[in-house]
């Protein structure tokens, strides 16, 4: 599946900003899975300066600094992307949890290994592993546990924008039983790491519009959030969306991933001035087969 990505990130200030100094996860990550055909990120007013790179996950990543004064500033980033994730495995297929929690500490395993501790915006939470338990049963497969929460954090939260915020406790959503896919994506990694079994925050877009007969998708207009989940050596990552109850497959665009959302947020920064600023951000995903 080929989408067409356009993202429109817009600050205005009450008073003119005199330096800015910004970190944008903007540029679709290149995977195996998923072609990276065209990217770029544009500012406005042009930057002073500018550098494209990667960070300690390997995602792409864009430094944007400004020193002269502006009112406003703007980013537009724009990929075209060829997605085709692989189909999972057979559940049975894979091993009991146990396994997988005892092989993130090996030392083959050290890249799965940093996703098992915790991270200030998904850290340890007794209530989101004791709601996870009943997924977890003895010698479960770690695929089957997986795909069972993933189903019940569907069914039992309500998708609702607006009610709560990126500072958000996993406490509170749990309270309220309603958030977005950020919250739910860091209440399924918190209960995973309070398993062991190694998780990590993905940062993307997901297509919402009904497509070929599928049902509409839920998600944030201005970008989604989902989990990685580490089956084990021989398996390795497999993503899963608890805000739509599937496995990550051909509707879902990768920009990058981290410990939670703080490590992927897609742009942020310092400024020296401004007052008050208002945010906008505007995001079409289309398929490259859609008439304009």
């Amino acid at each position: 599946m080929i989408y067409r990505v356009r993202h429109v990130t817009r600050y205005d200030y009450q008073a003119p900003v005199d330096l800015g100094a910004h970190l944008a996860h903007l540029r679709p990550r290149p995977l195996p899975y998923q072609n990276v055909l065209r990217a770029g990120v544009h500012a406005a007013p042009a930057v002073s300066w500018r550098r494209d790179g990667s960070d300690h996950f390997g995602n792409e990543v864009t430094w944007l600094f400004l020193d002269v004064a502006h009112a406003a500033f703007q980013v537009i980033a724009e990929a075209t992307v060829d997605v085709g994730f692989p189909a999972p495995p057979d559940p049975a297929a894979t091993p009991p949890w146990e396994t997988v929690a005892q092989q993130a500490w090996e030392a083959a395993a050290w890249q799965a290994a940093e996703f098992v501790f915790d991270s200030p915006r998904a850290p340890a939470d007794g209530g989101a592993k004791a709601y996870a338990a009943a997924c977890f049963a003895p010698g479960r497969t770690v695929l089957e546990a997986l795909l069972d929460l993933n189903s019940c954090i569907r069914r039992d939260f309500t998708f609702r924008a607006g009610v709560t915020t990126t500072s958000t406790r996993i406490s509170e959503v749990l309270r309220r039983r309603e958030g977005v896919c950020q919250d739910f994506t860091h209440l399924m990694i918190s209960a995973l790491r309070g398993f062991g079994v190694p998780a990590r925050y993905v940062s993307g877009y997901i297509r919402t519009r009904p497509s070929s007969g599928r049902a509409p998708r839920l998600g944030a207009d201005q970008s989604h959030a989902w989990v990685g989940a580490w089956l084990g050596p021989e398996h390795g990552w497999l993503d899963l969306d608890p805000t739509n109850g599937i496995v990550v497959r051909d509707e879902h665009v990768v920009l990058g991933w981290g410990r939670d959302f703080g490590d992927v947020t897609p742009l942020r920064g310092v400024i020296l001035g401004g007052g008050e600023q208002t945010l906008s951000v505007e995001v079409e995903m289309r398929e490259i087969t859609e008439p304009a």
